[in-house]
Order: C-alpha cells, then sequence, then structure tokens
C-alpha cells in the first residue's frame, strides 16, 4: 500500500532515488532488455509527463486516504507526514522501475515492495483491524492508481480514447499482479463498479487537510512547474468524481479548478508531451531499446 502514489520526477534531478533496501536502477542497460510494459504502451506515454503523475497521484491519493484502512496503513505506517520528499522519491522510483525498467529489475523491485507491506498492520482508530496486503485494499490501490494517472494525462495533457483507457487496464494487469492486486480493473467498466462498490465505505478524514497542505509546501515536481503546483492540486480535485468530492468534503470554492487554471495545466501538459528531459528513465529506456531519446515525445495517434 503506498503511502502517496504520486510520483517525483524532477525533485531530485530527473532520476527518482531509491528507498531503503531498493536497487539503482539502470534504465539505459542492458541494451534490447525489454520492460514489463512495451514501448507502444499507454502506460509509457502517461508516466514520461510530470503533469500526469503529480496530478494523477494526487487523485489518487484522495481516493485511498478516504478508505479508513488504507488511510492507517498510509499515514501511520509512512515517512510520508514528516519527510514527504523522501517518500515522493521513493514512491516515483518503484512507480518508475515499474513502467521503464528491464522486467527483471522491475520484478525485483516490485517483490521488494511486496515484502515491506507485509509487515504493515494495524488498527484503525475505529476499532478495524488492516493489513497493507489485504486482497481488498491491493485492488483498491490499483484501481485508483489507474484512474488517477491515466484521468490525469487525458484531462490536462493528451486526451484518450475509451479504446486506449481500456487497453492501459489491460497491459496493466501483469503488472497488478506482480503487486498482488488480483482484482484490479481490467476496463473502464471494471473500474467504475469498483467505485460503486467502495464509495459506502469511504469517509471525509480530517488529515485531507494535512495531505493537501504538504502537497502544497512540498516541490513534488520539476522545478519549471513549481509555480503552478497550486493549481495543479485544483486540477486533481478536478478529476475527482462528483460523488467523490462532496463525500470528502472537497467541493468548496477554494478547491474549485478555475477556467484560467485548467487552461493552463493543459498548456503545461501538452509541453511535457514535447519536451524530452535528459536522462530519466522515459529518456533512458527509449534509449536501452535503440529507440530515439525523442520516442515518446514526436506525437501519437489513439
Amino acid at each position: 500500500m503506498s503511502a502517496a502514489t504520486i510520483q517525483d520526477h524532477g525533485a531530485s534531478g530527473g532520476r527518482p532515488t531509491p528507498g531503503h533496501g531498493l536497487p539503482r536502477i539502470d534504465y539505459r542497460g542492458p541494451a534490447g532488455a525489454p520492460a514489463l510494459y512495451s514501448p507502444d504502451s499507454v502506460a509509457w506515454h502517461i508516466f514520461k509527463n510530470p503533469v500526469a503523475l503529480f496530478v494523477g497521484g494526487i487523485t489518487a491519493v484522495l481516493l485511498e486516504l478516504g478508505e479508513p484502512r488504507v488511510r492507517s496503513g498510509v499515514w501511520d505506517h509512512s515517512i510520508f507526514p514528516t519527510q514527504p520528499l523522501r517518500r515522493l522519491q521513493r514512491t516515483g522510483y518503484v512507480t518508475h522501475a515499474s513502467v521503464y525498467a528491464p522486467a527483471d529489475v522491475a520484478e525485483r523491485v516490485i517483490r521488494a515492495v511486496n515484502r515491506m507491506h507485509d509487515k504493515v498492520e494495524g488498527i484503525t482508530p475505529d476499532g478495524r483491524s488492516y493489513r497493507a496486503n489485504d486482497p481488498v485494499l491491493l485492488d483498491w490501490v490499483q484501481c485508483t492508481v489507474g484512474f488517477g494517472f491515466m484521468e490525469a494525462y487525458s484531462a490536462y495533457c493528451r486526451p484518450l480514447s475509451m479504446e486506449e483507457k481500456d487497453r492501459s487496464y489491460r497491459e496493466a494487469e501483469p503488472v497488478a499482479t506482480l503487486f498482488q492486486a488480483h482484482g484490479a480493473p481490467r476496463s473502464v467498466a471494471d473500474q467504475q463498479r469498483q467505485f460503486a462498490a467502495m464509495a459506502p465505505l469511504l469517509e471525509p478524514p480530517p488529515i485531507i487537510g494535512n495531505f493537501l497542505d504538504i502537497m502544497a509546501k512540498t516541490p513534488g515536481v520539476p522545478a519549471p512547474l513549481r509555480p503552478f503546483q497550486a493549481m495543479m492540486i485544483r486540477a486533481a480535485v478536478a478529476l475527482l468524481p462528483d460523488w467523490a468530492r462532496a463525500l470528502l468534503e472537497l467541493d468548496g470554492p477554494q478547491w474549485r479548478l478555475r477556467r484560467w487554471d485548467g487552461l493552463v495545466v493543459r498548456r503545461l501538459g501538452a509541453l511535457f508531451e514535447r519536451l524530452p528531459i535528459p536522462k530519466t528513465p522515459p529518456v533512458e529506456a527509449s534509449l536501452r531499446l535503440g529507440l530515439p531519446a525523442n520516442f515518446l515525445y514526436r506525437g501519437r495517434k489513439g
């Protein structure tokens, strides 16, 4: 159960920093080594864009924090409340490894994450027991992650067709299985059914305000994007379904995405669709597979 499914694509100089017990990754080698996702996958395009990563990650975490057992696992067993930047870097490391690293390296990283999650368990404030590797909770986290990043990319970077969205969920199945989320969505319809099933279990936690305040103050995006971080947070809130925004008490005017904000975030997302960031996992992985450094940045037809 990740403490913050927000990826840092620049706070550590572009290359995500490994956490304790996780290996450093050479995304450039060995030459030709395939990743868990193919270069023409939807994921390779989504996770290259720091706007989609930051916005979509916040959306996903807001949904995760609404589930009491996930929330306790996140807040009580994580360094995020006290060392948010380090936690963002670590989570970014795991996500980029899952998408772009050589497959054998990615599998080792995922196994290490699973072992760490095996140790996370406890009791919620209202007396419910939880385990981070509870299949129901793993499925919910995978569902929120798929929804957050994909919808952020589609809304603010490049619109995705329904076929592409369904394909994104299908492509993620092997990785979701490695993370032990065997019931993760396989389509948009699956995702909507999981939202409907989980909605009665969600509640508005007071720590959501703490989380958003931390995100506003933590440099979780590349330096050129930091002046726009507050409007990107509002863009993340705007991605929530209406029922979730109301339930989490995020429908007030301070969280409303103004028309100008939305236009700016979309312009930024479009810019990073065309702007390769040297020495980052998407660029290095493309080079490893004999593709141009700008392979993911040349435009793409659905």
